[in-house]
């Protein structure tokens, strides 16, 4: 029988020998090493495996090695974004270690975060793929950067302001997170030369993921203590973001003095009262509505062992426990 988990596995391990060896120690030496940091920290490389796993569903012979660059574009893009999110939310841990611009300082972290991106396009232009299909690679992912940074802005905006509607907040997380999903998935489709219906399934399946990857987030967020998550518990709940969560919460009276959550005892006083809301409950019930739409988009293409692989994947990140 098929071991999905172990052919991801497998995966993961090209992406990280990929990862390795395109982001060589040169001069000066010290910002690769920040640069590379939060990669050599770990990381599941959710993004980079969707990318080979859509590229197998529609074309089973192609060449991983080839289009591994592609891939390892996508989690270094990733990557950038976790270094300058940090910087935002001035978080001093991830992955259970110091962030970026806690361990090298503020402007160290910042150009850290542009080494990645920088690095990321100058990869991609090593995938050994016809050039158009590598330009259009190069035009979606440049055009998913754009929807980050404009997710981010809106996150930001968001903050603290209980007027944010549940419509406004998938905006947001299509926007920051799910666009990249959305770009790594049809890379994997037009480099497996994919036709324009079979790309576009796949686009729609990534924001279905994505959207419900970080509902899931939200969701751990609250509920994961600190040795498990790598990062404080209930910090979105501190910064006061507007997550569907706390959407639904205060749609359904409750009251939280965001201000007044310093401690452990008060986190965990807010996470009962919104869960005792049905708030949680109701946020992974609309993460398993959307992913389940997105699923159906990919419905009508030939059944394989990388199309089964990436739909137990997408089930697993709303499952996950960290």
């Amino acid at each position: 029988m098929h071991d999905w988990k172990v052919s991801v596995q497998e995966k993961k391990r090209l992406i990280d020998g990929a990862l390795d060896e395109l982001i060589p120690l040169v001069f000066p030496e010290e910002l690769y090493r920040a640069a590379r940091y939060l990669i050599e920290a770990g990381g599941k490389r959710l993004r980079p495996i969707v990318v080979l796993l859509s590229a197998r569903a529609l074309q089973p012979n192609i060449e991983i090695e080839q289009i591994l660059p592609a891939a390892a574009a996508v989690e270094l893009v990733h990557n950038f974004t976790l270094v300058h999110d940090d910087i935002m939310d001035a978080d001093e841990t991830r992955r259970s270690i110091e962030t970026v611009h806690t361990k090298w300082g503020l402007s160290e972290g910042i150009l850290a975060g542009d080494a990645l991106y920088a690095k990321a396009f100058e990869i991609l232009s090593y995938t050994l793929a016809k050039p158009e299909n590598v330009t259009k690679c190069l035009r979606i992912l440049s055009k998913a950067c754009l929807h980050v940074c404009e997710g981010q802005w809106l996150d930001i905006t968001f903050e603290n302001d209980r007027r944010i509607s549940e419509a406004q907040y998938l905006e947001m997380v299509q926007k920051k997170t799910a666009s990249l999903y959305a770009a790594a998935l049809a890379m994997g489709g037009i480099l497996a030369d994919g036709i324009e219906d079979e790309i576009q399934a796949m686009w729609e399946f990534g924001l279905a993921m994505g959207i419900a990857f970080q509902i899931r987030d939200d969701v751990l967020d609250l509920i994961t203590p600190y040795d498990v998550l790598g990062k404080d518990r209930g910090s979105d709940l501190v910064e006061g973001k507007m997550t569907l969560i706390m959407i639904h919460g205060l749609r359904h009276g409750v009251k939280l003095n965001l201000s007044e959550l310093t401690a452990e005892r008060e986190i965990d006083e807010a996470v009962k009262t919104l869960e005792d809301a049905g708030s949680i409950a109701y946020a992974m019930e609309k993460a398993h509505e959307i992913l389940d739409s997105g699923k159906s988009k990919i419905a009508s293409l030939t059944d394989s062992e990388a199309k089964e692989e990436l739909l137990k994947l997408a089930e697993y990140m709303i499952s996950r426990t960290y």
